[in-house]
């Protein structure tokens, strides 16, 4: 198994609706933001190459938007989800299987693309799309809160090309996916998201998704004000970090725009305390 860390760019996002309740006086010293209350944070995708299969989790913002609508999150940065992948040295014709965490924009834009004609297309003409099935049907009545989180241009052309399967989380279990990957289903930040949790030589690595989106997220109060049921939220992140503390997990963080990976450890009195591990993605 070969786990490689894919840079899809960079966005902003209001801080306050990052950082949820925290103030701005504690959160602005943590991602500063610019005079329009933006902070920047990052798109990190993940590769996982298990025997024949290339598994692509999660594909960034994408570039088929509008340029207004691009100009509310502002996309930047010198790396794209295609440029990253092909330093990885994979071309999209290569990419057997697409998870996406959720629906939400900024986590399955690049899922779908303008081709030549103007028409849009899956991203990875020979992939198979998984998303769980009571979050497509989530997204495809939204709430008011967020409606303009789902995009159906970056989701419904994957249906239409008859390339999506859905899977079904029956209960708040793990579900065993592929080999190494489980999915861990979590309901606060939205409906039936899942992290995925690879286990590959003797190592546990959990890719966070949007319940723990950064390392300042860490803290159980530090919750999005995009979540739909922030006491959901703390819930999980409280019985994930336990698991991670417990187990030596390295926790991956789409979102942080410096740091991707870190372990946990706690101090004498219990706080858990981030230590960064720059290079912690494993080729086996």
């Amino acid at each position: 198994m070969k786990i490689s860390h894919i840079h899809a760019g960079f966005l902003k996002l209001d801080g306050g609706a990052m950082f949820g309740i925290v103030p701005k006086t504690i959160w602005n010293k943590l991602n500063p933001c610019d005079e329009k209350n933006l902070c920047t944070w990052a798109m990190n995708c993940l590769l996982v190459e298990l025997g024949d299969r290339k598994v692509l989790i999660d594909t960034g913002i994408g570039d088929k938007q509008s340029d207004k609508w691009k100009s509310f999150f502002e996309p930047h940065g010198p790396e794209n989800l295609m440029d990253s992948l092909r330093k990885a040295g994979i071309r999209p014709e290569e990419i057997t299987d697409v998870l996406l965490t959720h629906l939400h924009f900024d986590h399955c834009g690049g899922a779908v693309l303008k081709n030549e004609s103007g028409d849009l297309a899956p991203a990875f003409p020979n992939a198979v799309y998984w998303i769980e099935s009571s979050h497509w049907a989530w997204a495809n009545e939204p709430n008011a809160r967020e409606k303009a989180s789902f995009l159906k241009e970056n989701f419904m052309p994957l249906l239409d090309a008859g390339q999506v399967n859905f899977f079904k989380i029956n209960s708040h279990e793990d579900l065993d996916w592929m080999p190494g990957i489980a999915l861990r289903p979590v309901f606060g930040h939205t409906e039936a998201m899942v992290l995925p949790i690879i286990s590959a030589a003797s190592e546990t690595f959990v890719y966070c998704a949007d319940l723990i989106p950064s390392s300042h997220h860490v803290g159980l109060p530090y919750v999005m004000a995009y979540d739909v049921r922030p006491l959901i939220t703390i819930a999980e992140k409280d019985k994930l970090l336990a698991e991670a503390l417990e187990g030596n997990w390295t926790l991956i963080f789409e979102h942080d725009p410096k740091v991707t990976t870190a372990k946990l450890s706690a101090d004498e009195s219990g706080r858990i305390i981030l230590n960064e591990k720059p290079n912690a993605f494993l080729s086996k």
